[in-house]
């Protein structure tokens, strides 16, 4: 309600306005409630740790665990797989603070957490710092001293031989440095016997010789990655030519070395069955890459077929070698 103006002073009653107010509040609507997003935190921290090839990691090292002579407790043996994860993924994400800078000129890897901004650099290393020692102290505390020992030297052979000092330096990186991704099945082995014997060696062999043509496969269709940010892979320094050829040639030693645990009695005929005809079909999917140069617009199909087949046989060869084991026990 409102006085008119000048309706006062002027000796005649005020004149009263009056207007209608009309309630204007809406009646509340019903809503969905909104799934609330999780941070982004944990998946980043989770990232850093490479979960793809740590399945890999896992998976060989809980094949040499099970494929040893003799038995574990199902916890010693959880922990013992569990150390190798954690290990595993620290050395990954000290991997990737060392370099992060380099990571952010290659187009594969510019979206990683530390690039992208999505986690500080000191942090990644903190993080690193903490699996590795933590991974190594159990394995040594709680399962044995030899293979938390073995565990700390692929920790240090990854992160500072391979990462730091070697992939930097000399296109033979990947061949030298192959030895890092070998350990696994080696520490599961010694979680069961305690010792080391010539058939965890021949494991550790296996993997060795697999590493050149699974990452050079990979190092061909990625060339202009590694070209932009310096790292001299075997492509970008000797030639295509020169890779391809020892692609091929690393496929056959590799097969023979998956032949050696037949030879020495520490397996038996499903595994020796698998071996060549997995090894078999790595070598034939070898040849076109081997022996063909691509034209400028080749979609480099063998390439990405034999390096997608390299990751599918490491787990075939390995999951044959416990089905042996069982069979035979």
């Amino acid at each position: 309600m409102t006085i008119a103006r000048g309706a006062v002073g002027n000796g005649s009653a005020p004149r009263v306005k009056s207007r209608t107010i009309v309630n204007t509040k809406a009646a509340p609507l019903e809503t969905t409630p909104t799934p609330v997003a999780m941070p982004a935190d944990w998946r980043d921290f989770y990232a850093l740790t490479k979960p793809g090839v740590i399945r890999l990691v896992v998976f060989t090292g809980l094949c040499g665990l099970l494929a040893a002579p003799g038995s574990i407790h199902p916890i010693i043996g959880f922990t013992a797989i569990l150390c190798i994860a954690l290990g595993a993924g620290g050395a990954a994400v000290l991997n990737q603070w060392w370099e992060a800078d380099l990571d952010k000129l290659m187009k594969r890897t510019a979206k990683r957490p530390i690039p992208a901004g999505r986690i500080r650099r000191d942090d990644a290393r903190d993080f690193g710092l903490l699996l590795c020692g933590f991974s190594v102290a159990i394995m040594g505390l709680a399962v044995h001293w030899l293979a938390g020992l073995i565990l700390a030297f692929s920790i240090i052979y990854y992160s500072v031989i391979y990462t730091m000092w070697l992939k930097p330096r000399t296109p033979q990186n990947i061949v030298i440095g192959g030895g890092a991704g070998a350990f696994p099945p080696l520490i599961g082995w010694i979680a069961v016997t305690g010792e080391i014997t010539m058939m965890p060696i021949l494991l550790f062999a296996i993997i060795f010789m697999w590493t050149p043509p699974h990452f050079w496969a990979l190092a061909l269709f990625v060339k202009p990655d590694y070209a932009a940010a310096g790292i001299p892979m075997m492509p970008n320094v000797a030639g295509e030519k020169s890779t391809r050829f020892q692609i091929l040639g690393y496929s056959v030693i590799l097969f023979l070395t998956t032949l050696a645990p037949v030879a020495i009695g520490g397996a038996g005929l499903i595994y020796a069955v698998a071996a060549v005809l997995l090894s078999g079909a790595f070598v034939a999917l070898s040849v076109p890459v081997g022996l063909r140069m691509p034209s400028e617009d080749d979609k480099l199909k063998p390439e990405k077929r034999l390096f997608a087949f390299s990751i599918l046989y490491l787990f075939a060869l390995f999951a044959a070698l416990v089905v042996d084991r069982i069979a035979l026990a």
